[in-house]
């Protein structure tokens, strides 16, 4: 798959003396136990995330006998932060890998894993307290927005009015709506609804029903992931007004590439945010134990606008998303 992918400032990723009591590669000797929380499969993107941290773990284990991985999926935070105190009380993890189903609950749970000397990497949804995580593995959040805000901007020089769906609320959230909002400035388009679609197809729907009968003009909308847009297309054909708006998603969906590939005028790009990034983030956590390269920083992986033109580069058949 290819991914443009940056090194964010502050990011160390080179080769060094093992930390003390850290077994090389070479040792053949390096046991640790690395914990991975993640959301369940609540909508299309987070199924990607099971199947790449699953492929990543198989591949990790035979290829490293004396990792361990003990992998558990949430689908609420209540259940994801249980998750985490039983790694810690039941399996003495040594490393924990956790893209947080929300930001606020999940903060006070990592801090005390961090607390405790273990190594942490977050991925994707970061905390609300900074400098909790030892290594951060996400997209480019802010870039996310702003690709989605400037598209809007060239294919509306004459403005127009707009709805955003937003995600579930987390710091990622916020960095991608800024991000966007200020892609708009100069421009003459207005948001005339913001709501949250908590990235879930039938909360989109019924979000964007609420939009079409509150709003008698809207020329485009936000739906800033790929799973929402659905369900926000479904509503508008059921409102019989696809021929009033265009949507903007986001992730890099199979499904939603082919309609790009296709030409389809409803959904005319994409914006990538790949799903595998948490595979990227166990194999780092993993080389933290099995090579001389510490980890430590941030490792961004940018984000495209995937139009007609380049489509066939993000699109993957075989792809689970």
């Amino acid at each position: 798959m290819k991914k443009l992918m940056t090194i964010a400032a502050g990011a160390l990723f080179a080769a060094a003396l093992a930390l003390p009591g850290q077994a090389s590669a070479q040792d053949g000797e390096a046991k640790a136990t690395i914990g991975v929380s993640i959301p369940s499969a609540t909508h299309g993107w987070t199924g990607g995330v099971n199947f790449h941290a699953q492929q990543a773990i198989d591949e990790l284990k035979t290829a490293y006998p004396n990792l361990t991985f003990v992998l558990a999926t949430a689908g609420d935070p209540g259940k994801q932060v249980s998750d985490i105190e039983d790694m810690m009380a039941t399996r003495n993890i040594d490393a924990l890998v956790v893209l947080p189903f929300e930001s606020d609950p999940l903060t006070g749970p990592v801090k005390r894993v961090a607390d405790a000397g273990k190594f942490v990497t977050v991925v994707d949804r970061g905390l609300s307290q900074p400098g909790i995580q030892d290594l951060y593995v996400a997209g480019d959040n802010a870039a996310f927005g702003r690709v989605a805000g400037e598209y809007f901007k060239e294919k509306m020089p004459d403005g127009g009015k707009i709805v955003v769906l937003r995600g579930i609320p987390t710091t990622i959230d916020n960095e991608r709506v800024e991000a966007f909002q200020a892609a708009l400035e100069g421009s003459n388009i207005e948001i005339v609804g913001m709501e949250h679609g908590d990235w879930n197809r039938d909360k989109a729907f019924e979000v964007m029903q609420d939009f079409l009968s509150k709003y008698s003009e809207i020329d485009a909308v936000w739906a800033s992931d790929d799973d929402m847009a659905l369900g926000v297309i479904e509503a508008i054909k059921q409102a019989g007004r696809e021929d009033q708006m265009w949507v903007l998603g986001g992730a890099g969906m199979k499904q939603m590439i082919e309609r790009v590939k296709a030409g389809d005028e409803m959904v005319p790009a994409d914006v990538t945010y790949p799903p595998s990034m948490i595979a990227t983030a166990i194999r780092l956590t993993a080389d933290r134990f099995v090579s001389r390269a510490p980890m430590a920083g941030r490792f961004v992986i940018d984000s495209v606008l995937v139009t007609p033109e380049n489509a066939d580069e993000h699109y993957f058949p075989d792809s689970p998303f």
